[in-house]
């Protein structure tokens, strides 16, 4: 049985589940569409995920996609790393108040109690691998599971406890990496290799994540293995995303000027990997980007919290994290509905 009959889609488009950029609304419409939406839970406190999945549940009747980040519960609770030095002085410089929080993270567990007790057509799993009793639960509760990987041996990983798909994301996408193991950082595959060796290795079923941006492209991924494309930052500057103004026309202007359309890999805003368009805040810590004490996600993440909130107040798009996918040229302002009607016209 192929993807789009397990998960009853009638177009091989999954809106990729970008935390704290989708909505609701945004993941409706490319459900109500024939694709698959997604809602990006993982920053999400577990109440207010409740609320979300009972409006998607109002908002359309065909399947949509619950995406969380596996974080233990030592990794969400324990803030034990010292703020580094450099983001320090720059608080001070720029008089920007911070309270370290009492936890970095929410509870995964919280969060994943959710979906057992609001059960979800397909929940996906990023940052790291749940157990084969996790995937038994949620299967059982009618929900399809899918891992993200970045390194075939996380695919393998994945397809050894049961999911139902993987989601391959190749180092041209946008936002945070998936993956968990030390393959999956220090040697970022792209794409296409990174579709070919995870086919080499397991039979499971792919979704491919990375610069996916047109009909084309959708069509080369099948060619090349996967049979679902999950597109990212092509959403990003439609009306349905929930992204502030100056991340949306920062996108805007790098389509504009191929110039300021670079991207970069970065533990810099959160200390797990992640890509986004090259701006001040990157360039000017770049020397820091490779320090052995850059905190772990998710404590770094807390920690340039107050930053990030201060740039998104004052309109500064320079100390913003504005993840992007190597494919950002090509965004466009449009509507979901005109993007998800170009992506099946051209392909």
């Amino acid at each position: 049985m192929t993807l789009l009959n397990t998960f009853d889609l009638t177009y091989p488009i999954v809106q990729a589940p970008m935390a704290g950029a989708t909505t609701p609304e945004l993941a409706a419409t490319v459900s109500n569409f024939g694709g698959l939406g997604s809602l990006g839970g993982g920053t999400t406190a577990p109440e207010v995920l409740n609320d979300q999945i009972n409006t998607l549940k109002t908002l359309t009747n065909h399947p949509f996609m619950i995406n969380l980040m596996v974080l233990s519960e030592h990794d969400s609770t324990t803030l034990d790393s010292a703020i580094p030095t450099w983001l320090s002085e720059y608080y001070q410089e720029n008089n920007i108040e911070m309270a370290l929080p009492e936890r970095p993270a929410l509870s995964f567990a919280d969060q994943l109690q959710v979906l057992y007790d609001n059960p979800v057509p397909v929940a996906s799993f990023t940052f790291g691998i749940i157990s084969a009793e996790q995937v038994q639960h949620l299967q059982s509760l009618g929900t399809h599971v899918v891992g993200t990987a970045n390194h075939p041996l996380e695919a393998k990983e994945w397809a050894e406890i049961g999911v139902d798909a993987v989601c391959v994301q190749g180092s041209e996408a946008g936002g945070h990496r998936g993956g968990w193991l030390p393959q999956s950082a220090s040697d970022p595959l792209g794409l296409l290799t990174l579709i070919s060796q995870t086919r080499a290795c397991t039979d499971i079923p792919l979704i491919a994540a990375g610069g996916i941006m047109t009909g084309q492209a959708i069509r080369a991924i099948q060619t090349a293995g996967a049979e679902l494309a999950q597109i990212g930052t092509a959403f990003l500057t439609t009306d349905k995303c929930g992204i502030n103004d100056i991340y949306k026309q920062a996108l805007l202007d790098a389509s504009e000027d191929k110039r300021s359309a670079e991207t970069r890999l970065t533990r810099l805003f959160s200390g797990k990997q992640a890509r986004g368009l090259l701006n001040d805040y990157l360039r000017d810590f770049a020397q820091y980007e490779s320090a052995h004490d850059l905190p772990p996600y998710p404590q770094l993440n807390a920690m340039t919290k107050f930053l990030r909130a201060d740039a998104k107040k004052n309109l500064d798009p320079e100390h913003q994290s504005l993840w992007a996918g190597q494919g950002v040229a090509l965004v466009r302002q449009e509507s979901t509905l005109e993007l998800l009607e170009r992506l099946v016209k051209e392909s």
